[in-house]
């Protein structure tokens, strides 16, 4: 994936600048609160837990927090930059850590280039965290400040670039090996790489059954072998008595390659020369050491993984310590131990044999997904990754006897899923999705440097192939003001195009009869917001969006022209509010100000129609101030109308109504109460009896619940035609492209 600079500058300074805050878990409101919280009655938690230590864990946030700890020495591929200019990788670290597994950071930068200042730092630092994830520390001597933190602290230390990339890889070995019919003990391994991460790689393979005299390291001098006097502790574990000299000679006759140093360090003569079925792990960032087409062509029976998400196999280190410390954490794990790693490891393999639910491979834009060849690990988006790997780690922590507590397995697993909702990774699954089949998009407001910005995310992501409409010179001017560059991306002018007539003869056969004639189809068809729909209808685009300097009525109005609705359709607007656990639907927020019974039912099964595209199953409420008849005025029955109408049309959607918003998100209450109700589980699509009541409940639940909204997402098209507010911001644009991209895709895939 491509970044830009001033995106990326941009993304860490806009608004609260870093990536990270601190929130507050109980109220703090009345004095009362600030009593508890503080002086006088901090002094009782205080007083327990000098009496019982263990007590840390009951009343502080110790159990859940993790210390990232890094001196800058050896900073992702950017080297010896310093602590300072470290910070906003450790950030980054402490949101996938929140992210992926509900796990809490401090990033902790320090100026302590020796391993006697990191290990004093990490041991004043033992009271304060649950765990110390160390990052960043320069080879040999993070080795050196891992064992030895290990023997001094009772907390978890896991140095992630020594053992991440060993029990993601491990995984995928364990798998691979199954594969291709070779036993893990007759294999030899050869690493393009003698770094942290290779030792730490190599003596985890060891510990999975691989001989140790069937690996053999490289570094930038050659083969690490017996003779060589210039070699580390570390590296003279694995010298072995070899005639080999150089990678290519270490790699006739090799089974498995893993390369943990830098692009284009292996050639393909070099793979012409392994064994039969080899296995590549080419694992260097962002380019590997050699790319799967050049392996294909050389060795199409080779097994190939990489880091990067756009080929199978990716060994991606997200896999593994948010959840490795989160079992650590639960079971209040005093080390991360061989056993606990060699769970993980075990428990990724395991994962990748069982069937892959639909949402995963939506969020790939994947129709099938099974263990073989090109799928040896779980994907990185995978909400299951938590529940098999979590309890995994726990349990050998139990089992190894570095656990403080005893859990039920069963118990904690369902505490799991109630942590982290899969919520968090929906944006992202569907960008993934995105990704897989670029869809051509249309921005008529090419001049807007809003929209700018975001086609030039859209085309470097893969996310869809921009066309922005407006005067070439014009668009010029307002990218160079923001500093983007237009290359790979479309610029169009409707006034002089050679489709404008092609398009205005087709906007006239659609609207001959209503009063459009030849002259006036010509005239507005110039107007981008006329041009860009029709580019959608006549197919010469997949997908729109547009409308961020117009009032909403004025763009319906053109796209109604245009596009028009799907035959029996109802066009309407939904937003999607997605919650850091849930994802909610709520419509019509946008186009209908007034709908009848028969309305609401249709824009009820479109939005469950939508949901479903999305690869999320509705459960519909259609909303009213009253519950199944108890107020009987022409607002609740013409929403019992539309529930009755669905019950026919729709048998087999989750749907029911009029009911109370509050009853509609209890099912506690639904059930109790209406038992005869055909919505059973909460609800996630709400639909609002009109404009008013959607509009007002998305915009405080947007303003007032944290909740973010994307939206508003038009549905009862014909053709994929998204509108834009009028405050809409670059990632808005974005996150609707990727809206706009996934509709049309579905619909591609109908045809």
């Amino acid at each position: 994936m491509a970044v830009r600079r001033q995106d990326a500058l941009d993304y860490h300074s806009q608004g609260r600048p870093g990536k990270i805050e601190i929130r507050l878990t109980k109220p703090c409101k009345t004095q009362r609160d600030l009593g508890m919280a503080y002086t006088p009655g901090v002094a009782e938690p205080c007083l327990d837990i000098e009496k019982n230590p263990e007590d840390v864990f009951k009343y502080t946030a110790r159990g859940n927090l993790v210390a990232v700890v890094s001196n800058g020495t050896a900073v992702l591929g950017l080297g010896d930059i310093g602590a300072l200019a470290g910070k906003p990788v450790m950030e980054g670290k402490g949101v996938l850590f929140k992210a992926f597994a509900d796990v809490d950071v401090f990033d902790l930068e320090i100026n302590a280039p020796t391993p006697e200042e990191c290990i004093k730092f990490c041991q004043m630092l033992e009271p304060t965290v649950g765990g110390i994830n160390l990052e960043d520390i320069k080879a040999p001597e993070c080795f050196e400040v891992e064992e030895r933190l290990k023997e001094l602290l009772h907390i978890p230390v896991f140095h992630d670039d020594q053992h991440g990339t060993a029990i993601i890889s491990g995984a995928a070995m364990i798998n691979a090996a199954e594969v291709v019919g070779k036993k893990l003990a007759d294999m030899k391994v050869v690493f393009s790489g003698a770094g942290a991460s290779a030792i730490a790689t190599a003596n985890h393979y060891v510990n999975l059954g691989v001989k140790k005299e069937h690996i053999t390291l490289c570094d930038t001098k050659g083969v690490v072998h017996s003779e060589r006097t210039d070699l580390n502790k570390y590296k003279k574990a694995y010298a072995h008595k070899t005639k080999a000299r150089n990678l290519a000679d270490a790699l006739v006759g090799a089974d498995v390659l893993v390369g943990l140093s830098a692009a284009g360090a292996v050639t393909p003569d070099m793979v012409k020369t392994m064994a039969k079925d080899p296995v590549i792990f080419a694992l260097a960032n962002p380019t590997p050491e050699i790319m799967p087409e050049e392996v294909k062509a050389v060795r199409p029976d080779a097994i190939m993984g990489t880091g990067r998400s756009d080929y199978p196999n990716q060994v991606n280190n997200v896999l593994g310590f948010p959840f490795i410390f989160r079992g650590a954490l639960d079971c209040g794990a005093t080390a991360i131990n061989e056993e606990m790693k060699m769970a993980a490891t075990r428990a990724l393999a395991a994962l990748a044999k069982e069937d892959v639910p639909d949402d995963v491979m939506h969020a790939y834009g994947l129709d099938r997904l099974h263990f073989g060849r090109d799928y040896l690990i779980p994907k990185p988006l995978d909400p299951r990754v938590l529940l098999w790997e979590a309890p995994a780690v726990a349990e050998a922590a139990m089992k190894s006897g570095v656990a403080r507590k005893k859990l039920d397995m069963a118990e904690y697993r369902d505490a799991l899923e109630e942590r982290l909702g899969h919520a968090r990774a929906f944006m992202r699954g569907l960008s993934e999705r995105a990704t897989h089949a670029p869809q051509r998009i249309v921005f008529p407001e090419g001049h807007d440097t809003r929209i700018i910005r975001a086609a030039r995310i859209v085309k470097d992501e893969g996310i869809g192939i921009p066309t922005l409409l407006g005067d070439p010179q014009v668009v010029a001017r307002a990218a160079g003001e923001v500093e983007i560059a237009l290359d790979g991306i479309a610029v169009v002018d409707p006034r002089t195009a050679l489709a404008r007539d092609g398009y205005a003869h087709a906007l006239w056969e659609k609207r001959r009869r209503k009063g459009l004639t030849v002259e006036a189809a010509r005239k507005i068809i110039a107007d981008p917001n006329y041009y860009g729909p029709m580019m959608v209808a006549t197919g010469d685009a997949d997908a729109m969006v547009s409308g961020m300097e117009q009032y909403y009525p004025d763009k319906m109005h053109g796209l109604l022209q245009a596009v028009g609705t799907d035959a029996g359709g109802v066009a309407s607007g939904v937003f999607m509010m997605v919650q850091e656990k849930e994802i909610f639907f709520i419509a019509d927020t946008t186009v209908n100000y007034d709908p009848d019974g028969p309305t609401l039912a249709a824009i009820a099964a479109q939005t469950a129609r939508l949901v479903r595209k999305l690869g999320i199953t509705p459960r519909v409420a259609l909303l009213s101030f009253s519950n199944f008849g108890s107020a009987r005025t022409k607002d609740t029955l013409k929403v019992a109308e539309a529930a009755h109408i669905l019950h026919a049309s729709e048998p087999d959607l989750e749907v029911d109504g009029e009911m109370m918003a509050e009853t509609a998100l209890n099912p506690e209450t639904l059930k109790a109460r209406y038992p005869f109700s055909k919505l059973v589980e909460r609800a996630n699509v709400l639909i609002c009896p009109n404009l008013s009541a959607g509009n007002i409940a998305y915009q405080l639940l947007k303003r007032l619940g944290g909740v973010e909204a994307i939206g508003p997402i038009l549905v009862g098209m014909a053709k994929p035609v998204h509108i834009l507010q009028r405050d809409t911001d670059v990632q808005d644009v974005v996150n609707m492209a990727v809206i706009a991209a996934v509709d049309a895709q579905e619909r591609a895939a109908r045809r």
